[in-house]
């Protein structure tokens, strides 16, 4: 039999191999397999993996844990049924993804203005007030922001390069957007024409996603929009979230126009299922209210 060891490095040859990245969930089998060798195990033993996967601190880091030893363990077990598959004792790796802050269009417009009063009389107040302006009306991650440089602008829009599920896309631009980006750019290669990165912080770096959370926290705070903790709250990530939710609401009647719509927003959005563009349909009280609204004029024989 191929000690765990070794048997994590095939595993984790032949998923990425196959496309995944698979960076973390090799980190979490080699330190297992490790475990499971200190305790003179040579194959997957249930409660080894139970008690290696509780050293996690919270319960959802729990699951995932074993949930990784479990996919692992199954594998395995196709050629050697000596190996266990461990129970879900932690419950189930998905998370409740919470309910999205949807921002309103005068809030946007407060927060862009806001940041462009923010701090010193320098780029600053015109890389956060553009930056947020560009998440708000494109939909982009804000790690596909910060990532772009000056040849990802192109005449058909910007081209987002190797993303979260590591593909590339591209995203139109409307002309007063691009021409919004356009003025920035002007101050933005007068201050440093070293670096290809189009927002960049006063330390002539690329930003980093602290900073930007650093600036949309000041800039939120000066609006009066919520803010601690304890208490829902919006985040840069909401400027993506509410573009969402608007496309769904503009999405046209007919059950092909909808799954067309879908379609099509997905990959904008550069989601890795459809599914994660349905689910706006349900974290948003307004949408349900548009479903519900359907329903009850399809149950009373009129048309959704």
């Amino acid at each position: 039999m191929m000690p765990l060891p070794q048997a994590v490095e095939s595993y984790v040859a032949l998923r990425q191999a196959t496309g995944f990245a698979f960076k973390s969930a090799g980190s979490l089998l080699r330190s297992f397999a490790a475990f499971s060798q200190s305790r003179g195990e040579s194959h997957v033993c249930a409660p080894t993996a139970i008690e290696w996967a509780a050293l996690a601190r919270s319960l959802s880091q729990r699951a995932r844990r074993l949930g990784t030893v479990v996919r692992f363990a199954r594998h395995l077990r196709a050629e050697d049924a000596r190996h266990d598959i461990p129970p879900p004792a932690f419950g189930t790796e998905n998370r409740t993804r919470p309910t999205p802050f949807i921002l309103t269009q005068e809030q946007i417009q407060r927060l862009v203005q806001a940041a462009s009063e923010s701090g010193y009389r320098t780029l600053r107040r015109s890389t956060y007030s553009t930056l947020f302006a560009l998440l708000a009306c494109t939909g982009l991650r804000v790690s596909e922001a910060i990532e772009l440089r000056f040849e990802d602008i192109t005449t058909d829009g910007l081209v987002i390069r190797c993303t979260k599920f590591r593909k590339s896309r591209l995203v139109p631009l409307h002309e007063t957007t691009r021409a919004g980006l356009e003025r920035y750019l002007q101050q933005r290669r007068a201050y440093t024409p070293v670096d290809d990165h189009i927002f960049i912080s006063l330390r002539r770096k690329p930003l980093l996603i602290t900073d930007v959370e650093s600036a949309f926290r000041t800039a939120a705070r000066a609006i009066g929009l919520p803010d601690g903790p304890s208490r829902r709250r919006p985040t840069p990530h909401s400027l993506r979230h509410t573009f969402a939710v608007r496309a769904l609401q503009l999405c046209p009647a007919g059950r092909d126009a909808i799954t067309q719509h879908m379609v099509a927003l997905s990959t904008y959005l550069g989601h890795g299922k459809v599914t994660d563009t349905y689910w706006y349909l349900e974290a948003v009280p307004e949408l349900m209210t548009d479903i519900a609204d359907c329903c009850e004029r399809f149950a009373m024989g009129g048309k959704s």
